[in-house]
């Protein structure tokens, strides 16, 4: 090895293949190059990977955490610990918006509920005095009602699901918001979020058609045979559903954060999802399972209530007081029912906006880009990851191949 000259003289010059390593190579390990080694004689060493010589590994830097979730790609328990903060931190935005998609749904089935209740003995001889055809009617009637209130269910949950990533991705930087702020952000794309529901509304209502049609054929050409044989295509749709559900998982929060088309978001999240299929799906089963032991856990008590009243309380009480406690259990049930489904339908929908910020991190490197946005402190009243181009998807519009610069930051995962 050559070694630098006595009293002064010429750097050091470093052998081939030693030095420090560099971006996009594996380490190569020996005397490093530069500062690293003495270039004269009285100048003391500097060892850039930290710690006394000749201890010389690379330290490890946590990633900046400035709110709910660390600045990298995201584990199970991240996800679900960002969910609940988000929901403390932005309790009026979240709930308010998760209990006004609850309440439609809710709502009618309680007023249903109870007028049924109230009303059980006319209603049953309003119904014997009816011929066929006034059956058929009313119940073509009922089954109108019921698919409209399906239908505004879907399209107020859809616009209030898209909204509600607002505030998930302002948290990413420690930024509150509150309902107002959530609306005036979102609402400009709340014509995008009900065309995507349109879609999504239209898709599966014509895939449940083509499978009834396939089971009136079958049947009819079988007989009794053909249930047998529609079993099997019975869990092929089942599987398939579920396959295209996670596959347009998070077309909202793309539509909202990318200023993206229904059409462009569904696209998006078809690409988001892409080798991430299966992860996406445990974390969402996972979490929906939760969801769901947890309302029953707090539901079944209430559902409880009538039956205590009437063996324990009141046990001679007659009939009028017994419908006096359906009535009233059914509208307790009702409000319970919409607070516990407003926060599983807040924590599931944090989850999606933040699936969908771990699954851009892992493709397109948008944590770095958050990360400059948190040092610049640019735009404190923005949405966090708006603007930003990408791969094939600009800013505003659809796909493109000119989208300007790509943040990659994990490419072993794509």
């Amino acid at each position: 090895m050559q070694q630098p000259p006595r009293g002064g003289g010429p750097p050091w010059q470093p052998q081939p293949g030693f030095g420090p390593p560099q971006w996009g190579g594996q380490p190569t390990w020996g005397p490093p190059t530069g500062p690293a080694h003495p270039t004269q004689w009285g100048q003391p060493p500097y060892n850039p990977y930290g710690g006394p010589p000749p201890y010389r590994q690379p330290q490890y830097v946590a990633p900046p955490k400035p709110g709910i979730i660390p600045l990298r790609p995201l584990m199970f328990g991240e996800i679900i610990d960002g969910s609940f903060q988000t929901i403390r931190r932005n309790a009026k935005a979240m709930l308010g918006a998760a209990l006004l998609a609850q309440s439609l749904a809710v709502v009618l089935t309680a007023v249903l509920t109870a007028g049924s209740v109230a009303s059980a003995a006319s209603l049953e001889s309003w119904i014997e005095g009816l011929n066929d055809q006034d059956m058929a009617a009313a119940g073509l009637a009922f089954l109108a009602a019921t698919l409209l209130v399906v239908v505004l269910t879907v399209f107020l949950s859809a616009v209030l699901q898209g909204a509600m990533v607002v505030p998930v991705a302002r948290s990413v930087l420690n930024r509150t918001t509150g309902f107002r702020q959530m609306w005036t952000l979102a609402k400009a794309h709340a014509g995008a979020l009900i065309r995507l529901a349109c879609l999504i509304v239209l898709g599966w209502l014509l895939g449940v058609a083509l499978f009834v049609g396939l089971a009136v054929a079958v049947i009819a050409a079988a007989g009794g045979i053909g249930a047998l044989i529609l079993i099997p295509f019975g869990f092929g749709g089942f599987a398939l559903f579920i396959w295209i559900y996670i596959k347009i998982l998070v077309a909202p929060a793309a539509v909202v954060i990318e200023e993206l088309g229904a059409i462009d978001g569904l696209r998006r999240s078809w690409q988001l999802t892409r080798a991430n299929w299966w992860r996406v799906l445990g974390i969402t089963l996972v979490v929906a399972i939760m969801v769901g032991v947890i309302a029953q856990v707090v539901t079944i008590p209430v559902s409880l209530l009538p039956a205590f009243y009437t063996s324990v309380v009141s046990p001679h009480g007659g009939s009028d007081q017994a419908m006096a406690a359906a009535v009233v259990v059914a509208v307790i049930t009702a409000i319970v029912t919409a607070l516990v489904g407003a926060v599983g339908y807040a924590f599931q929908t944090a989850v999606m906006a933040l699936l969908y910020l771990d699954l851009r991190m892992r493709k397109d490197g948008l944590d770095i880009a958050l990360l400059r946005l948190m040092e610049s402190g640019a735009e404190p009243d923005g949405v966090p990851g708006r603007g930003i181009p990408v791969h094939g998807w600009p800013a505003q519009g659809g796909p493109s191949n000119n989208a300007g610069p790509v943040y990659r930051a994990w490419p072993d995962v794509r």
